[in-house]
């Protein structure tokens, strides 16, 4: 029995092994960039140690991106957490995914290489799990409350996450330090115009 617990920690060892070193590859060079064999010699693992774990390097992208979202989801509901009204939960969360879109190693995982090399729709299904999930939450609590009018939430949700991962994906080609604080304002105003009067 003790060896299995063994094997189990070591085998979750090299995973999380692999995943360090490839977000850390990807996020430098860029998926097209980075073949499997050097991460495994910066994993220092064989090939059959990857293979074990992911069948493709686009598997292990996969796996990636999803560790990238969830931190982001995370992120999000921290923010928002922070908050003791719903609507200020709502507007401090769209702001923290909005900001945490421009770390560097976000903008090349997620906004640019998710979609190229999973597709959008796969991309979104992440995204759906990640960080839109919260956004429906907050707005059931808002229309539930009455601080926005009584309608379908789901129409909404994909709304304002299209809007905003639309946002992000032009915040992550910016150089403009201007952009976020801007574009932050921009969600203001537009969120405070769904608000019931």
């Amino acid at each position: 029995m003790a060896g299995e617990g063994i094997r189990a920690r070591q085998k979750e060892h090299t995973r999380q092994t692999l995943v360090r070193e490839a977000r850390r590859m990807f996020a430098a060079s860029g998926y097209g960039s980075v073949g499997l064999m050097e991460i495994v010699r910066a994993a220092g693992v064989t090939k059959g140690a990857l293979y074990h774990h992911f069948d493709s390097k686009e598997a292990l992208f996969r796996a990636v991106l999803a560790e990238v979202q969830q931190e982001v989801g995370a992120a999000v509901a921290r923010a928002a957490e922070a908050e003791t009204e719903p609507w200020d939960q709502l507007t401090a969360g769209c702001a923290a995914f909005l900001a945490a879109g421009t770390d560097p190693e976000v903008q090349r995982i997620m906004m640019i290489d998710g979609p190229a090399v999973l597709g959008w729709s796969e991309w979104r299904a992440l995204d759906e799990e990640s960080s839109a999930r919260h956004l429906a939450e907050a707005l059931h609590a808002l229309v539930a409350d009455g601080t926005l009018p009584d309608q379908p939430v789901a129409p909404l949700t994909r709304l304002l996450s299209g809007a905003m991962n639309e946002a992000a994906l032009w915040l992550a080609t910016s150089d403009d330090p201007a952009d976020l604080p801007a574009t932050q304002r921009a969600l203001r105003r537009l969120l405070s115009a769904l608000r019931v009067p």
